[in-house]
């Protein structure tokens, strides 16, 4: 009890802190639901901006034969860690031969003092090939990718390491990574970073370097990454729309060098922090005998194992005292399917006094107000919202739309204190540029016969109540958005406390400017209210409605009082 006070004390310190360096007040949930506000694109911003070029000194490869490359770190379990990297030269053409993953060892030797490695571990190694019949398309074999899980980390603790086959010799240059807390009621990591959509732009390019100043330890990667098949197998230059510049390809081809030049370029950053991944639509890749998704499955170590799905469309980890699952829109989400009854099996065996936060990530979102996507997955929505609503998962978080959005707490279209925050961040900086027009813009509601997804059935609905009843799309900005906005851009979660954490959304345009955020709230569990056991014995709606009218009734002057006494009095209960 005494920790849980100093807890709380220290959290209302924060809050107060921050409040005072930034000179503004944030709000938070509890003053929910808040009126929609929309930031329209900015004219004086492109929309998008090219590819980077393969010739790019971050995209070259600059080492030798069978030196590691594309380093990358994820998180295994709380005191393992997965380390991956790239040996050899990838090849590209009509005919191509596959390496030998046997002809090279897969070694991470660690320690806690630099230059002193007291373990050492080995893994797997592999080789991948994309590969297609029609004439004129070339063919692509993988360099050897390795995998090694290393372990009996200690908690909050920096190690040293290298990578690579000692015998040859072929190690790595030393690297450094800090591992998370064990999972508790008081221990979160410092800030976990969110982007999706990312691709290989200059507006990736400020992303990235945006993300990076903002020193995370933690990065959540939700879905299409690189965007390898917005080119031609023969490469040359990538283009904002696959189909209408390439209308003639016999399949959707993908330029898989630029898995490569990706993983060059995400290496400073992910050979240091976790990055944990999920498949979006760009990684189906489509080739020979139906194979797809062949570079994700190969090139990413996720804990598939740990967690029990036994595969890298869907898994789960913890980070601290906060539960992330990840969830899979391009496999069977169906109820009676295998990645349902994981699901199911996971949110149950969560202990929210282990891990009070519960976090979800797919790569589409649920609830949209964009033209883009628009109930592109409803299905999914249908299938799978109300077991993950009756578990109080607390945040959701998406991508495939290119612009940022946030959700009221919302459950089945309708407002509900209990419903999760469904956040998009799918505003990475792709090549397809960031998405401008609204569903409820005059003349932008797509037809049922739009947005159809790639994987899944089609469940496009006429709403059956509110303003929208008998509707397909609202003629406003609908009640369950808070705020969207058309810039590119990442974000970051800072977990307080078992109740509290602060949501940051960074806009690109404001990299250099000082303590400058483009949506800011802090999310406030209440587990009293909201606990699995509860939250399906009705709607909320009374009590959500309630705390909107006294939130309404307290002037402006006076607004920062009320959350501020809710955690005085949590404080030194």
């Amino acid at each position: 009890m005494e920790d849980c006070k100093l807890c709380m004390l220290v959290t209302f310190f924060l809050i107060i802190t921050k409040m005072v360096a930034t000179g503004k007040y944030i709000p938070t949930t509890l003053e929910g639901p808040f009126d929609p506000v929309t930031i329209r694109f900015d004219p004086s911003l492109r929309q998008g901006s090219d590819d980077i070029p393969m010739d790019d000194p971050r995209l070259k490869k600059n080492v030798t034969s069978m030196f590691p490359e594309q380093i990358a770190l994820a998180l295994s379990t709380p005191t393992s860690m997965w380390v991956s990297w790239v040996t050899g030269d990838a090849q590209i053409g009509s005919n191509v031969t596959a390496l030998d993953p046997t002809s090279v060892a897969s070694e991470v030797w660690y320690g806690k003092e630099s230059g002193k490695y007291t373990n050492k571990k080995t893994g797997n190694a592999t080789v991948y090939s994309q590969l297609y019949l029609f004439e004129g398309l070339l063919n692509y074999t993988s360099g050897i990718i390795h995998h090694v899980r290393i372990d009996g980390l200690e908690p909050g603790t920096k190690y040293y390491y290298k990578c690579g086959d000692s015998s040859l010799p072929a190690m790595s240059d030393e690297h450094v990574f800090e591992t998370l807390l064990l999972p508790g009621p008081n221990s979160y990591p410092r800030r976990i970073a969110l982007i999706g959509d990312l691709g290989l732009t200059s507006n990736s390019s400020t992303t990235i370097d945006h993300l990076t100043r903002n020193d995370p330890s933690l990065i959540l990667m939700v879905g299409d990454l690189t965007y390898a098949n917005q080119y031609l197998t023969t490469g040359g230059k990538g283009v904002p729309c696959f189909s209408c510049a390439f209308p003639d390809a016999p399949i959707r081809e993908t330029y898989q060098p630029r898995w490569d030049g990706w993983g060059r370029f995400m290496k400073p950053l992910i050979s240091r922090v976790p990055m944990m991944v999920i498949e979006g639509n760009h990684e189906i890749e489509p080739q020979v005998a139906g194979i797809t998704f062949k570079s994700y499955l190969t090139r990413f170590a996720v804990p598939a194992e740990e967690s029990g799905s036994n595969t890298n469309f869907y898994y789960s980890f913890d980070a601290g005292g906060v539960h992330v699952i990840m969830l899979g829109a391009y496999v069977d989400y169906n109820s009676t399917g295998a990645q349902y009854a994981w699901l199911k099996e996971d949110l149950h065996k969560v202990d929210r006094m282990v891990t009070p936060w519960l976090v979800a990530a797919m790569h589409p979102p649920w609830y949209n107000s964009y033209s883009s996507h628009y109930q592109e997955f409803e299905c999914m929505r249908l299938e799978m919202e109300e077991l993950l609503y009756q578990y109080g998962v607390d945040i959701i978080f998406s991508g495939h739309v290119h612009a940022y959005e946030r959700m009221n707490r919302v459950y089945n279209y309708t407002l509900h204190a209990c419903g999760p925050v469904y956040i998009t961040v799918g505003d990475g900086g792709n090549i397809e540029k960031v998405d401008v027009d609204h569903a409820d813009d005059p003349g932008k509601c797509p037809s049922e016969g739009h947005n159809i997804p790639e994987f899944g059935g089609v469940c496009h609905l006429n709403f059956s109540s509110g303003p929208a009843k008998g509707k397909f799309c609202w003629d406003r900005q609908p009640e369950w958005s808070a705020f969207r906005e058309s810039s590119f851009g990442h974000g970051i979660l800072e977990v307080l406390n078992s109740t509290y954490a602060l949501w940051t959304w960074h806009r690109n345009q404001d990299i250099y400017k000082e303590e400058s955020s483009g949506d800011q709230l802090y999310i406030v569990r209440q587990p009293e209210l909201c606990s699995p056991s509860t939250s399906l014995k009705g709607s909320n709606e009374t009590q959500q409605g309630a705390q909107a009218k006294e939130s309404a009734a307290v002037s402006a002057k006076w607004a920062w009082v009320l959350p501020l006494f809710f955690i005085v009095i949590i404080a030194f209960c």
